[in-house]
């Protein structure tokens, strides 16, 4: 090589690498190497078009919370890749989901919605993935050390909701899935109504996706009784067709005035809300006046503006994305888990041990008056029978009023000793 040749090189490689430098100080996301970050892939899954319950918002609120954070440059840097997958609410369905979100090599598995637990944490634990705010209605995502929940499932609400019925009620019927899962509310229902000394639920069990519920409704109006009697129905969709069936139900004769007795009706979140208040009536509801048990502040709460606001501006319309469904809630809370954790990593490549090993040294979460903060080391798991991973495990207490969920009294309801006093 001639001197004009290694000197014209020189120059140009130097030209290059000075063109570089600049574009790392104005163009590239901060702390990338070669240009960016890795992308960040995970995966949000939920039923849907299933006769039983179905959260088709759950990954429309993924895929809505990814377009965001991209639009801000990504998680520290990262793109944010969600992948989504619908578990049609069966065992087989769970685990295909699980293996794809294995083969595609996600990192985490971030607010989902299945009560399949089973099915879908083998996959995930053999693979070390993460299983990161998932709805919390399956009992292994209370058990599996690799289940991060946000909230404290059914086993905080339906506590609670007995604490809460037990302050107005004189007598609770209870109409809950004929399921395994279902087996377990009675002890946990009765767990509340214990606090304040009253007597145990009547247990009715029925059919999860059962087309009408006349017969159970029929019996939970009887059960309940003619004096300051309550109906609590935990159907999840179904609990809409239940009331349905229970507002048809014919007159008794006698009660007050001899009209109809007056018997108030009561549910969870997440089996009643403001959607269902909204499609059936507002303030013409069936629950106009219903006692219902949240993990969550009321939907009109301030602390829930910043998901407001990246809902109006990325949802594109999608109808899918109420922000006062449960599912679309736990789903953004979820996620605000996933940016705090990969924040604190601060590397360029981001792994599925590396979340799990952040969450398990005591990475603390604030979700902006949410939740209380959250926290997954050894000392802040409430250690419950069948339910040791709960960490939050308090619950707001509101009333259907003039058609919108608003809140009962104030603040949280810290129900972990009635979550440890169940059977």
């Amino acid at each position: 090589m001639t001197g004009r040749r290694l000197t014209s090189l020189l120059a140009y490689v130097t030209t290059a690498a000075a063109g570089a430098s600049m574009l790392t100080g104005c163009g590239v996301l901060p702390g990338a190497t070669g240009g960016s970050r890795e992308p960040v892939t995970v995966m949000t899954w939920a039923p849907d078009q299933t006769r039983a319950t179905n959260m088709p918002g759950m990954p429309a609120m993924a895929q809505t919370y990814a377009r965001w954070i991209n639009s801000q440059g990504g998680i520290d840097g990262h793109e944010l890749r969600v992948l989504t997958c619908n578990e049609h609410n069966t065992p087989s369905g769970a685990a295909a989901c699980a293996r794809r979100a294995v083969h595609e090599n996600a990192v985490a598995v971030v607010g989902s919605y299945s009560q399949n637990g089973r099915a879908f944490m083998a996959p995930l634990e053999a693979a070390e993935i993460p299983y990161i705010g998932g709805y919390g209605i399956s009992e292994d995502e209370f058990t599996s050390p690799l289940s991060y929940p946000v909230n404290g499932g059914q086993a905080s609400l339906i506590a609670g909701h007995g604490m809460q019925l037990a302050e107005s009620c004189r007598t609770v019927s209870l109409v809950r899935p004929d399921t395994l899962a279902g087996d377990k509310l009675p002890e946990l229902l009765n767990s509340g109504l214990r606090k304040a000394s009253h007597r145990s639920a009547v247990d009715i069990p029925a059919v999860e996706d059962a087309a009408e519920y006349t017969a159970q409704a029929d019996r939970a109006r009887e059960k309940a009784g003619d004096r300051n009697g309550c109906v609590t129905a935990v159907l999840g969709e179904r609990t809409q067709t239940f009331f349905d069936s229970f507002r048809r139900l014919p007159e008794q004769e006698g009660g007050e005035g001899g009209k109809r007795d007056s018997v108030r009706i009561s549910s969870v979140l997440g089996s009643v809300g403001q959607p269902v208040i909204d499609r059936t009536g507002g303030a013409h509801s069936p629950f106009e006046g219903a006692f219902v048990t949240g993990w969550y502040p009321e939907a009109g709460d301030k602390s829930w503006a910043p998901m407001r606001e990246v809902i109006q501006a990325h949802a594109f319309a999608d109808n899918r994305v109420d922000p006062s469904d449960a599912g679309v809630q736990t789903t953004w809370i979820a996620y605000t888990v996933l940016k705090e954790v990969v924040e604190s990593l601060g590397t360029d490549r981001v792994t599925a041990a590396q979340i799990t090993h952040a969450l398990d040294r005591g990475e603390r979460i604030d979700t902006g008056g949410l939740t209380p903060s959250l926290r997954w080391k050894y000392e802040d798991l409430l250690g419950a029978p069948g339910f040791p991973r709960i960490v939050n495990h308090e619950v707001t207490f509101q009333v259907v009023r003039k058609g919108r969920l608003v809140a009962q009294r104030p603040g949280f309801v810290d129900v972990g000793a009635t979550v440890l006093s169940a059977p």
